[in-house]
């Protein structure tokens, strides 16, 4: 149960926010207002413009148009100390914390507690044992952050947004990382939150949980604004029908729609088979059944084993027992690469870190899976240097220009796609798991094909193409693939 919303004037009032990345309108006109004392969830599908919002709002990005009017006073963030500053604090979705220092240092940095002009460690690790206290989290506070778990690395994240005199708190995917006991401890402390007068921005995609802690809610999709609803109000089937853009109706047939099971077909033989696939102090013996065309949901707490089990499939670790089989025939999965052609590909929680390589552009991501699958002496032709990533990035929402941005800019669900597939039909995604593998394989670029230096002409600086090549974006009859085209 949620409290009555309060009446009075909202301490965040956003009007009319605007922001356009390289050929992407990522914010259209958004309006967003946060009252104190409630929980307001923002929602949406992946791309709908939710942490661009965030972002806006707490000076990551600057805006293109609009207002940002906080506790009464229009400000122009230019970075999130000054927001942490005004009273705003953010728990991004990605926890960007420090694991070399310890707990007490992640959640103190910048705020230290400080006598004759030093930084005075105990009274500092005190202070953050207390900040641990508010979210019931009993840990050393001189603990180093490596040794905690990823829930616990959460955790830790939100300590650090408390340790200033917050207005608003935002939470952008908080709860992605915590099992059922470490959820209700959290919405504990939002609750102790809301009541105490902070306005808490709340970003998730479990529904179950936006309609337990929220009290409004306001719709985003494709960057624009559907809609501002009091939560009680607004039944689940019609959220959904608002944040897709699908009808109600469309969606009840699709409810109603008889469940078949590819399982269920007799003479269907699993794509992919575990046999009493194990490793010693990772997870016990499994069996596993794949099939084509099939989705296999992983369900279980914290440390259950389903990361374990994944990595196992895609050769990122080896068995100690049990075998694996691939349509039929026993294959051993020796390292990703060897599962890469087996057509398995597997895409990491840790994007970041096992991914993606940050300081390349999405297509260079892109093209790391496909060279690293040729091997270091067969570099990839031109062509299928351009075709793969065009044919990837047209399945994405957020545009073809998106192709030449820097990945690390990019949001979490657009690096995933980047590190998760390849564009080939006949070749395996690229396996978020080879990462350090392909960091270390040099991306070719495509060069002109003139045999004299001399008279070559001067190759496009977009596609790396000849100006009279059909596939110059310069050219009258470019294919609309080019990056800049």
């Amino acid at each position: 149960m949620t409290t009555a919303v309060p009446d009075g004037r909202p301490v965040v009032e956003m009007t009319g926010i605007s922001i356009e990345f390289p050929g992407v309108k990522a914010l259209d006109g958004v309006d967003l207002s946060l009252r104190p004392g409630e929980v307001h969830a923002l929602m949406g599908e992946n791309g709908a413009g939710k942490s661009t919002l965030i972002k806006a709002l707490t000076g990551v990005y600057s805006i293109d148009s609009g207002r940002i009017v906080v506790d009464g006073t229009e400000h122009t963030f230019s970075g999130p100390g000054e927001a942490q500053a005004a009273g705003v604090s953010t728990v991004y979705q990605e926890v960007n914390l420090c694991e070399n220092l310890s707990v007490a240092e992640n959640i103190m940095l910048g705020h230290e507690v400080r006598r004759f002009g030093a930084i005075d460690w105990r009274a500092t690790r005190r202070r953050a044992g207390e900040m641990l206290s508010r979210l019931n989290l009993d840990i050393d506070p001189a603990s180093s952050l490596a040794a905690h778990s990823l829930a616990i690395q959460q955790l830790v994240a939100i300590s650090r947004a408390l340790v200033v005199d917050v207005k608003v708190l935002i939470l952008d995917e908080p709860t992605s990382s915590l099992d059922a006991d470490e959820v209700a401890q959290l919405f504990a402390v939002v609750r102790r939150l809301r009541d105490e007068g902070v306005a808490v921005l709340f970003v998730s995609h479990f529904l179950e949980q936006v309609y337990e802690i929220s009290d409004r809610m306001t719709v985003l999709r494709n960057g624009k604004l559907v809609g501002e609803y009091v939560t009680a109000e607004l039944p689940r089937l019609e959220l959904v029908s608002k944040m897709i853009g699908t009808s109600l109706e469309v969606l009840s047939e699709l409810e109603e729609a008889p469940k078949r099971s590819i399982a269920d077909s007799e003479g269907t033989a699993p794509f992919v088979q575990a046999v009493g696939l194990g490793r010693k102090g990772s997870i016990q013996p499994f069996d596993l059944d794949i099939y084509a065309g099939e989705v296999v949901g992983l369900a279980g707490l914290l440390g259950s084993g389903r990361t374990e089990l994944a990595r196992l499939l895609a050769g990122a670790d080896h068995a100690d027992e049990g075998q694996t089989l691939v349509a039929g025939a026993p294959t051993r999965l020796r390292n990703p690469r060897a599962a890469m052609r087996q057509r398995i590909a597997f895409s990491s929680e840790h994007r970041k870190a096992e991914g993606i390589v940050g300081d390349l552009t999405i297509r260079e991501n892109i093209v790391l899976g496909l060279q690293a699958d040729r091997g270091w002496a067969r570099r990839l032709p031109a062509s299928r240097w351009t075709s793969s990533s065009t044919s990837t990035s047209r399945r994405s929402p957020s545009g073809r220009r998106t192709r030449t941005r820097s990945s690390r800019t990019c949001r979490a669900a657009t690096s995933r796609r980047c590190c998760s597939r390849d564009g080939s039909r006949r070749r395996p995604s690229s396996s978020s798991s080879t990462s350090r593998r392909a960091a270390s394989t040099s991306a070719p670029r495509p060069r002109s094909r003139s045999s004299s230096p001399s008279s070559r002409p001067r190759a496009c600086p977009c596609c790396s193409s000849r100006p009279s090549s059909r596939r110059c974006c310069g050219s009258a009859t470019a294919s609309p693939s080019c990056a800049t085209g």
